[in-house]
């Protein structure tokens, strides 16, 4: 049988990465073999770490969305084939991209159709900030130019999954799922919680059963695509974190903590900020924390087990402002959380800029 490709997409935040993990530990207990395939405009990415951690194999793409790296991701899947063979690929977009099914699914079932089964486009929504985004209540947001590359994401989707159900209210739900409803009536809503497992079966069905037979064209301008994507200010960050023995899991809890506080006196709203620390040398122990706004509760999703004296820090923060004063207040916030501990912070890589305009390597209209 032909492998199936399964691409899950969603704005920065949605919880793609958690998602994508339960759909291969689902395979995986199935005997299903599983590759997984990161993507984002630079590297350093602390998905590639979280999902590398849990033992399945990565290809990480960087340097542009799929759209602009088409043949990076085929090399991806080479790779993959050459090394395990998958039954099933799971493919994580950057999440300020969209126009992912003229881009991605179409040439790939056009080009490819011999070697995979593409299977239906998910979106994954954060209820609480598409609330917001929606104006469906009150609450930090984006500016429009950001908030057009949102709407056109949840536009395109096959299946539009309303994910981190357990975190919000029925009645809130209920008024969110009707305005999906009725704004993007092509795309069928799904309710889960990709932490609690709630839903996920049928999600699951959906993309493991289902092909891509898509065939509408999604009106968009890349020229308000383009300035709303380089409205968002991108910086990763590696650092290597050693002192006396610390308990790593309040220590990140706390820097996500200064961070935002650093960024609300800016007045930036944050798309998502995730960090990892992993032991040094190796070990699968890992701390995963995030937050998907400036004003949210930061999660931590994965817990170390042991204290720490020496570490991989990797940060990743998306959010709308300038990155030189994203570089600026993440180092501050950095060195002083390090010294409040006694800790030593030694940064390995830096990087932050805006995304550049998205050139897709292939985009097919159909007619």
């Amino acid at each position: 049988m032909k492998p199936r490709y399964v691409m899950v997409g969603g704005f920065l935040g949605a919880g793609k990465t958690t998602a994508m993990l339960r759909l291969a530990e689902h395979l995986s207990a199935r005997g299903v073999r599983v590759g997984l395939v990161t993507n984002d405009q630079s590297s350093g990415l602390a998905d590639t770490t979280l999902l590398a951690s849990s033992g399945f194999p990565v290809e990480e793409i960087t340097g542009g969305c799929f759209c602009c790296r088409f043949g990076s991701l085929m090399d991806a899947a080479d790779r993959l084939t050459a090394s395990m063979r998958p039954d099933v690929f799971l493919a994580e977009p950057v999440g300020s991209c969209t126009d992912l099914k003229a881009t991605v699914s179409y040439p790939l079932r056009r080009m490819y159709g011999e070697n995979f089964v593409v299977a239906p486009f998910s979106v994954l929504v954060d209820p609480l900030r598409a609330l917001r985004v929606l104006d469906l209540e009150p609450g930090r947001r984006f500016t429009d130019k950001v908030r057009y590359v949102y709407e056109k994401q949840l536009e395109e989707a096959d299946l539009l999954v309303i994910n981190k159900i357990d975190a919000v209210e029925a009645e809130r739900l209920a008024i969110l799922r009707a305005a999906l409803a009725e704004r993007y009536p092509s795309g069928t809503i799904l309710d889960v919680s990709a932490r609690t497992g709630a839903g996920l079966d049928a999600w699951f069905a959906r993309v493991l059963e289902s092909e891509d037979a898509g065939d509408r064209d999604l009106p968009i301008d890349y020229d308000d695509y383009a300035t709303g994507e380089a409205r968002l200010g991108w910086l990763n960050l590696t650092a290597r974190v050693t002192g006396a023995a610390f308990d790593g899991n309040a220590w990140v809890s706390g820097l996500i903590g200064a961070m935002q506080q650093r960024l609300r006196a800016r007045d930036l709203e944050i798309a998502h900020l995730k960090m990892t620390l992993a032991p040094l040398g190796g070990d699968r122990d890992l701390c995963v924390a995030n937050a998907t706004g400036t004003d949210a509760e930061p999660g931590v999703a994965f817990r170390l087990g042991d204290p720490l004296e020496a570490g991989e820090l990797v940060v990743n923060l998306r959010a709308e402002g300038d990155p030189d004063v994203l570089r600026a207040e993440t180092r501050a916030a950095l060195d002083r959380a390090a010294a409040a501990h006694g800790l030593t912070a030694s940064i390995e890589h830096i990087e932050h800029f805006r995304p550049g305009r998205p050139v897709p390597t292939h985009r097919l209209v159909m007619a």
